[in-house]
């Protein structure tokens, strides 16, 4: 017959009601009390009744993740692995268990749908690309727990979300380049169109102009989302008249793609060409030349998504809040300079 808590409680010489709280941490008992008990229960082989509990103080112990299926790239994206990596850590860590729903809708609801109304989770994690005005609506009308993982284009004020501080790292990385005698700078990106892609074009420009070079809208190229696009771009960029001397990339694929290009046309980099990156995971420090990065904490990232949504659900009056994750310049071999 399977141990209860009147059991442990007997075992003990306390109430059963004090073995509830002690399981549910919801009133204060003495260290010594927890002690005993906890210690009855792993020599009992006593396992809470985690469905109960749930039943008992309408929670779920449950917190869900949004992600995008449909997308071929999603689960061999280093940038999505360790995010994910960092909320299941914080989630474990606060007794929740993580779950992850496509990002789709069917003939009567979406997958987010389902979990906002069979209450089957306490919270989501939503990517920006996911948080549209509809989904939005349904999460606030419900007052339901959310956080949004990347700036949003829509209520950016009046939803809590966790991104990266795009548009400095891009400024940083420009004047970087210019230090070390750079000074036509191009920026190779994945997808302009994206919250995150506009920030960085923004913090780049920004640099430019302190520069005194303007707006150099023809150095400004997008792959139109397929990253292998970046190698023909940068035969294009090296043939123009104005040929710049450094290419920033919005990753590390795409400097791949440029470093492949520049070595097939005999261009030196770091000598006739700097490169530098976003992102130092999974392989910039191993390429030839070792890249210059803009290191995007993405562990981070996810751990402060799921710290904040935890927040969220267990305080009814967590206020939104936009947290902002700075980045770091990793110096290496690609923007050593130009030969003089």
């Amino acid at each position: 017959m399977a141990v209860t808590i009147k059991d442990i409680a007997k075992q003990v010489g306390v109430a059963p009601s004090t073995v509830s709280r002690v399981i549910n941490g919801s009133a204060v008992i003495s260290q010594e009390t927890k002690d005993k008990i906890m210690k009855a229960m792993v020599e009992m082989d006593y396992h809470p009744n985690s469905l109960a509990r749930n039943f008992a103080n309408g929670s779920t112990y449950a917190i869900g993740l949004v992600i995008d299926a449909s997308d071929d790239n999603t689960f061999s994206n280093a940038f999505f692995n360790r995010s994910v990596y960092a909320i299941e850590t914080v989630v474990q860590e606060n007794g929740y268990n993580l779950l992850i729903t496509n990002d789709r809708d069917d003939d009567k609801r979406s997958s987010v749908e389902k979990l906002v109304f069979e209450k089957k989770v306490d919270g989501i994690i939503l990517p920006s690309s996911s948080a549209t005005p509809k989904l939005i609506r349904l999460l606030k009308k419900n007052n339901f727990p959310f956080i949004i993982l990347g700036e949003p284009e829509i209520e950016k004020n009046e939803t809590s979300w966790v991104d990266v501080n795009n548009a400095l790292g891009s400024e940083t990385a420009v004047k970087h380049l210019y230090q070390n005698g750079y000074q036509k700078i191009a920026f190779i990106l994945e997808n302009r169109t994206t919250v995150f892609a506009k920030n960085r074009v923004e913090g780049y420009e920004k640099a430019l102009e302190e520069k005194g070079c303007g707006e150099k809208e023809d150095y400004i190229k997008d792959c139109g989302g397929k990253v292998e696009n970046a190698f023909e771009i940068t035969k294009e960029l090296l043939r123009q008249a104005n040929a710049p001397d450094a290419i920033l990339c919005s990753n590390n694929v795409i400097a791949y793609q440029v470093l492949c290009a520049l070595k097939e046309i005999n261009v030196s980099t770091p000598n006739d060409v700097g490169v530098m990156t976003f992102d130092n995971y999974p392989f910039s420090e191993y390429m030839d030349p070792p890249l210059s990065v803009v290191d995007v904490d993405t562990f981070r990232l996810g751990e402060q998504a799921a710290t904040n949504l935890i927040k969220k659900i267990q305080n009814a009056d967590y206020e939104n809040q936009q947290t902002i994750i700075a980045t770091k310049l990793i110096i290496r071999e690609s923007t050593k300079g130009k030969t003089k």
